[in-house]
């Protein structure tokens, strides 16, 4: 372990001595992640550390089987759409009500989803950004594909769609759309989410307390439609290095520890006290370019970045045989991708020769900003960094390594303040267009720089084409035109590695990120 690391996970011991399985209840889930949330306000989040937590409290309209990708009723109980796809009908769980008392209900779906869609809703609260509803629901240039949410009766809710789309219920499965109790938003829009009011919802737990720098706690809902939780309370801690959370899981401070280094797999294995976990991986970590930085503009240079990275000798060394480099952005395992892409090859000399073509015979100066975090695409972001420093500094690249806080992180990079960024992507639903309208789609020239309205057409054609054939084909000239312009490098999958307390039972981590059903967790 370097001397940092056990520096750090020293630190942050000490810190949870006085609130350990020990000495707390035995009826205490404690659950270590990589960061504490940036909101509970779910569709304003845009990372798994802010989504799972929500994702306990609050609760989507279609949900998924535990551990798979298979979609299932949740607070819907069916749906069903008219014969070109434009109007879908769900009908909703009778009976549940909020954690506040209030009654779940069709009016209540309207109004969280009218929050969401409208920039001059009364309550959408002050400065707020629904970044994760726009990854579902945003069109080109604020034309959103949905049109207008109609209250049927009391458990009923009809969505009117701008177009066809035949793959909808996925989409509303999408875990930023959660439902919120609107008596508690119209309480405090402006704070709502944050650690002095936390969220309201219908969920197998209900926020308790948020420390912030500590802890987040919830405690069981017994009033709960569903099955129970088998613990009276769960607490989220967030702690940055892996190195950490595996050390606080070997003392027995915390019950689950997420995302691990990939290179600690044999010792875990060795410890006859931990259980290793590995999450089937439908992730994608990605390098991105915002093109308003030059030399960026220009994909001589873009290229040259790309081809002066061994992303499989850096897969090698940093992912312990549980990863993959990628040459496209959709995984394997996910359909439409292209046969035709041959991933960008690493070259060093022929980066050189592209770049004194682009004008840079003695390269350039760059910011690389690095995840402040570890998440499942990217295990150990700063040394995967280094590395990637390393390999440009080898073709004249002299990179500035930059980090910051992980909220400002995903403010800042939608803000294009960031050259060259790492990030990834743990998919909401499983289709192709939540990988690639999320990338490419609308949220393009804030994230990017790029405003391609060849893409964009691709992308809406794609979504909504009646046949899977024809939508596998557009997702495959979406693929190709990424790679032909190099607007992102697509860098690797991951199998994540996480462990649990011998003894833990029930815990099953979702092929979608952070979509786990915790009340399912029993612990020792």
């Amino acid at each position: 372990m370097r001397r940092s690391s056990w520096i750090g996970a020293v630190a942050v011991l000490a810190a949870v001595l006085a609130f350990t399985p020990a000495s707390a209840s035995a009826q205490t889930l404690i659950y270590a992640q990589s960061g504490l949330p940036v909101t509970l306000d779910s569709a304003a989040a845009q990372d798994g550390n802010s989504l799972r937590p929500g994702y306990q409290i609050t609760e989507t309209l279609v949900g998924f089987e535990p551990g798979t990708a298979n979609l299932a009723p949740a607070l819907a109980v069916r749906w069903e759409a008219n014969d070109n796809s434009t109007i879908w009908t769900f009908y909703l769980r009778e009976g549940v009500r909020f954690h506040d008392g209030t009654p779940f209900n069709a009016e209540a779906v309207k109004f969280n989803f009218d929050r969401w869609n409208d920039p001059n809703h009364p309550y959408r609260g002050e400065g707020k950004n629904f970044t994760g509803f726009e990854y579902v629901f945003g069109g080109y240039k604020g034309n959103n594909i949905l049109k207008e949410v109609e209250v049927v009766d009391e458990y009923t809710v009809r969505f009117h769609l701008t177009d066809s789309v035949g793959f909808f219920p996925s989409m509303v499965a999408a875990i930023y759309l959660q439902i919120q109790s609107p008596t508690a938003v119209m309480a405090d829009p402006d704070r709502y989410g944050t650690p002095e009011v936390g969220s309201v919802g219908t969920g197998p737990f209900k926020f308790k307390e948020w420390v912030i720098g500590d802890r987040v706690v919830l405690e069981r809902n017994d009033d709960y439609w569903g099955e129970k939780a088998k613990v009276e309370q769960v607490v989220f801690r967030g702690i940055p290095e892996p190195t950490s959370r595996l050390a606080e899981l070997r003392a027995g401070a915390v019950h689950i520890a997420a995302e691990l280094s990939p290179e600690d797999y044999p010792v875990i294995q060795r410890d006859p006290n931990l259980v290793p976990v590995l999450q089937s991986g439908l992730n994608i970590g990605y390098i991105a370019f915002h093109q308003s930085h030059q030399p960026l503009d220009d994909v001589r240079v873009r290229r040259a970045i790309a081809m002066a990275i061994d992303k499989e000798a850096i897969v090698d060394a940093f992912y312990a045989g549980l990863g993959t480099p990628a040459d496209q952005h959709v995984p394997p395992a996910m359909w439409g991708r292209s046969d035709k892409i041959s991933d960008i090859p690493y070259d060093p000399e022929g980066a050189r020769r592209l770049l004194a073509e682009a004008g840079y015979p003695n390269g350039f100066e760059i910011d690389f900003w690095f995840m402040p975090v570890s998440r499942p695409y990217f295990p150990a972001p700063q040394p995967i960094a280094e590395a990637i420093a390393s390999y440009l500094a080898d073709v004249g690249i002299r990179v500035r390594l930059q980090s910051e806080d992980w909220g400002t992180y995903l403010a800042d990079y939608m803000a294009g303040k960031f050259p060259m960024y790492m990030l990834g992507w743990s998919p909401d639903y499983p289709d192709p267009d939540n990988y690639l309208y999320t990338f490419f789609g609308p949220q393009a020239p804030q994230a990017l720089g790029v405003d391609d309205p060849v893409m964009q057409d691709l992308l809406f054609r794609a979504r909504t084409a009646p046949d899977e054939a024809e939508r596998a084909a557009l997702y495959a000239q979406i693929q190709e035109r990424a790679q032909e312009y190099v607007l992102q490098i697509p860098f690797a999958h991951n199998n994540p590695l996480h462990a649990t307390l011998r003894g833990v039972e029930g815990w099953i981590p979702s092929p979608l990120g952070a979509s786990e059903p915790l009340q399912l967790v029993s612990v020792p």
